[in-house]
């Protein structure tokens, strides 16, 4: 997989991977509240604990359970996508967490068919997702306007439901 190609799905992973973080609860977390895994997971912030916001002990929290629930092949993918992150100049992490913001943003059911285009592109065959995200990124403003109206269009003829309109990518 190219980088091009990695930094292109990095932000819709981290959407779905960092959803569970985004609303920081009202109270902190005691240590001593957290499960044994949990702690030998988070033995790093153990000295400071006490000293971190509420928001971010939680959110230290939810990440360690949700490590821990992962199976061995989901960790080595987690660990592969943050090693990807952390490689990615400051301008392009902003650009990633603006992108997670307006996300947010979206009604729940522009935000469900985002994913569920996600998921459709993500089972097509290597090759044609390939084919496809060549011919979107050489693509005119006018003509990915016309793509994304013929794919509208298909989808209403097949009886399914139109994705909600949108405003067009920009160009990088």
């Amino acid at each position: 997989m190219s980088r091009r190609v990695s930094y292109a799905l990095l932000p819709v992973c981290l959407l779905l991977c960092l959803r569970a973080v985004a609303e920081p609860p009202s109270s902190g977390v005691t240590w001593s509240s957290l499960s044994p895994s949990q702690q030998q997971a988070l033995g790093r912030f153990e000295s400071q604990w006490s000293t971190l916001p509420p928001d971010r002990q939680q959110a230290l929290a939810t990440g360690a359970q949700r490590w821990l629930s992962m199976t061995p092949q989901e960790r080595t993918d987690a660990r592969g996508r943050f090693q990807a992150w952390q490689q990615l100049p400051p301008e392009q992490r902003a650009l990633v967490r603006q992108r997670f913001q307006r996300f947010q943003q979206l009604p729940p059911q522009q935000q469900q068919a985002i994913r569920q285009n996600f998921r459709a592109f993500s089972s097509l065959p290597p090759a044609q997702r390939a084919q496809l995200r060549e011919r979107w990124l050489n693509a005119t403003p006018q003509q990915r306007i016309d793509m994304l109206q013929r794919q509208r269009a298909q989808r209403l003829e097949r009886g399914g439901r139109a994705p909600p309109e949108r405003a067009p990518m920009r160009a990088r």
